[in-house]
Order: C-alpha cells, then sequence, then structure tokens
C-alpha cells in the first residue's frame, strides 16, 4: 500500500508516491501548464531520474490528475489507500490536518467566502480523487494549521469585535513548507529562527522553539510582501479608491474583478510585466531594477520587524523557489540586514546547494533548506490514519 499526496496550484499539479509509512518517496510526478496547450507531465523516481515526460494539452486539474496518476502507476503500480491533500484555507473552523468526512467537505464549502479563488478548487479535486480512488481514505492538510501557535497580538486585526467574531483575522499560509523546514533541521533547529518562503507566493515566519509566533500573510495569500502577481499589504484605502469611479480611464471594480487583479495582476508582473525572478535580474531597465530591489527591501523589513517579536535571531532560513536558487534575491535581502551583523559567505551562497551560507562572522546563521511539502502531507497522513 501507498500514500499519494495532491499539491494543486492555480495552473499546476503535483503529486507523489510513498511508502505506507509516509518516509520514503517512491515517485514524483507534475503537471504544469494546465489549461494551455503547452501543458506538460513528468515523472521523476525517488533517485532523481526522470522516467516519464510529455506534453499535453491539460484541459482541467481532472484531467491532469487522471494523466499523471496513470503515468505514475504504469511506471510503479502500487495500490493507494490513503491520499493527502493540500488544501490552502479552511476558514475559522478547520485549522487541524484531519481526515476527510462528509462534515469536512461541508465545512469547507461554507468557509468559500474566506478563499473563494482555492477552496472551490481543493473541494472538487477533492470530490474528483474519491471517484477515482474509491477506496481510499482521504486527509485534509492545511497551509494554516502550523500558524494556531500565534498569539493574539500576532493575529487579531483592530476591527469591531463582530467581525473578529466571524473569524476575520490572520491566518497565515506556507504552513507545510514550514514545518517541512522544521522536521528537516530537527536538532538543528535553534530556539529563535525566521523562514523565508520565497517563491511566486511568498511569505515568511516567525518562531519560536519551532513553533509560529508571527507571519507575514494574513486573512488571505494576497498579504505580506509583494509576490509574482500579488502585491502583498497594501492600505485599506488603495482596494476602496479600486471600487470607485475615480477617473474616466479607470472604471470602478466590482470585487470579482478588484480580486482578480489583486491575484493576478500585481507584485513583480505589475511593476515590470514578468513574474520570474530570473529574468528579472536580466535586465537592466529601471522596472525591473525597481520589481527586485521592492521584493528585496520588503522582504528585509519583515525580517526586521521579527528581531522584535523574536527578541533577536538565530537563524534565518531561505527556502521556496526563489529562496532555494536566487543567490542574488538572498544577496539583496541579507545586504538590507547587514545593520544587524547578518552577512553571507559569497562563495557558499552562489553554490546553490542546501546548507550553512553566512559568513563566519556573522551573528545570524542563515541557511538554505529545500521545502518539502509533499513530504510532510505524507508523514501527517500516516499518522492520521494511526490514530
Amino acid at each position: 500500500m501507498a500514500v499519494l499526496t495532491v499539491n494543486s496550484g492555480s495552473s499546476s499539479l503535483k503529486l507523489a508516491l510513498y511508502e505506507d509509512d509516509g518516509t520514503t518517496c517512491l515517485l514524483d510526478g507534475a503537471a504544469n501548464s494546465i489549461g494551455s496547450d503547452q501543458g506538460s507531465l513528468t515523472v521523476t523516481g525517488h533517485g532523481g531520474e526522470q522516467s516519464h515526460e510529455e506534453t499535453a494539452r491539460l484541459k482541467d486539474q481532472h484531467q491532469a490528475f487522471d494523466l499523471l496518476y496513470e503515468a505514475m502507476q504504469a511506471r510503479h503500480p502500487v495500490p493507494v489507500d490513503k491520499v493527502g491533500h493540500r488544501i490552502v484555507h479552511g476558514g475559522p473552523r478547520l485549522v487541524q490536518h484531519q481526515r476527510i468526512r462528509a462534515d469536512v467537505l461541508k465545512q469547507l464549502q461554507d468557509a468559500v467566502h474566506f478563499a473563494p479563488l482555492h477552496i472551490p478548487a481543493a473541494v472538487d479535486l477533492v470530490r474528483h480523487t474519491q471517484k477515482a480512488l474509491p477506496g481510499a481514505a482521504q486527509f485534509a492538510c492545511f497551509d494554516t494549521a502550523f500558524h494556531q501557535t500565534m498569539p493574539p497580538e500576532a493575529f487579531t486585526y483592530a476591527l469591531p469585535r463582530r467581525y473578529r467574531d466571524a473569524g476575520v483575522r490572520r491566518y497565515g499560509f506556507h504552513g507545510l513548507s514550514y514545518e517541512s523546514v522544521v522536521h528537516i533541521l530537527g536538532a538543528n533547529l535553534p530556539k529563535r529562527t525566521v523562514v523565508a518562503h520565497l517563491g511566486s507566493g511568498a511569505s515568511a515566519c516567525a518562531m519560536l522553539d519551532g513553533k509560529s509566533q508571527d507571519t507575514s500573510m494574513g486573512l488571505s495569500p494576497t498579504g505580506g510582501f509583494l509576490m509574482a502577481t500579488r502585491p502583498g499589504d497594501l492600505d485599506p484605502g488603495v482596494v476602496l479608491l479600486l471600487q470607485r469611479n475615480f477617473t474616466k480611464d479607470l472604471p470602478a471594480l466590482q470585487p470579482d474583478e478588484a480580486e482578480s487583479l489583486l491575484n493576478h495582476e500585481c507584485g513583480l508582473k505589475g511593476l515590470a510585466e514578468e513574474t520570474d525572478v530570473r529574468h528579472l535580474l536580466e535586465r537592466t531597465d529601471a522596472d525591473a531594477t525597481l520589481a527586485i530591489d521592492l521584493f528585496c527591501r520588503e522582504i528585509a523589513k519583515t525580517i526586521a520587524g521579527y528581531l522584535v517579536v523574536l527578541d533577536g535571531l538565530d537563524m534565518l532560513v531561505f527556502t521556496g523557489g526563489i529562496g532555494e536558487h536566487s543567490a542574488a534575491v538572498r544577496q539583496g535581502v541579507c545586504d538590507r540586514l547587514a545593520c544587524f551583523g547578518i552577512g553571507l559567505d559569497a562563495k557558499a551562497n552562489q553554490a546553490h546547494s542546501p546548507g550553512l551560507i553566512s559568513e563566519d562572522g556573522s551573528s545570524v546563521r542563515v541557511r538554505v533548506v529545500p521545502a518539502d511539502e509533499n513530504g510532510q502531507i505524507a508523514r501527517h497522513v500516516a499518522q492520521l490514519s494511526r490514530t
């Protein structure tokens, strides 16, 4: 028997097969560019060898799941009796990893207004997986669960109680990534740690003894510092202004239109018409330079604030696609934190390999740790299935 992990994005889907105890990955599968004619499927073995690659028009997540699962089973046929889903947001009631039963799906549907771009797609994919693998137990692993240890002063918004009681608060996301960093570092995790998960979605988390004390994303994954297509934190007046007809060339946006703008047209794309940091770093124009400078500056400001939250800092960790692979972004962030005694070893930083990248005299250890969300899901599923 095996554990299957399901990790979906807006145009991508990642599946992974693990041994029944959730510790050893047998196969990784990825479907990219879902919804376009340039879709692709890849299957990678445990040793990193690519065993399958093809291009295909992937109409939707359902088709991507079916084709990818079929390709993985063709290379490593093993019965799946447990499926773990990464769920970005479960609303105010679903905040712990758990088995998916009918009441869990109902509570997810009732919480759609907290994440209308994420929850319906997650529920739809769970239902499809239930049909595709009717004998498998299904489990939900929530990105918000890790942040339930935040104190009230970290998660509370200064709103009237009627809104706070209805669940309007900071939830935080990327929890499975942060959990995986804590797991990977193990005994090497110090008391005071900040982890920066930098990818197309990006956030930071302040931890004491491996437990979340504060995080940059808020009610939704749109908040925090700027990202590939999201603006990060904005003056609330900006959102109100978007919904007013304040010039003849900029008509008022309806809520759905404003939500689409804030999730798909802002951030690096809004600043420089580009979402890939690698391409921005290759450009020399003012828009690209501004986009990278703003990105690094906002990340550094967030980390600096967490020194107050944690009363100092022992370790800074970079993870996520950009955090793991962009030496220039890591340097740009740490240069802005030099006033705290943080310094990088230039050679180690450029090596693009996990491990310690801070210089010998740095007051804070700086590490690169690859995120392992799928592995974390598999470990939770194995544990939950035993209880």
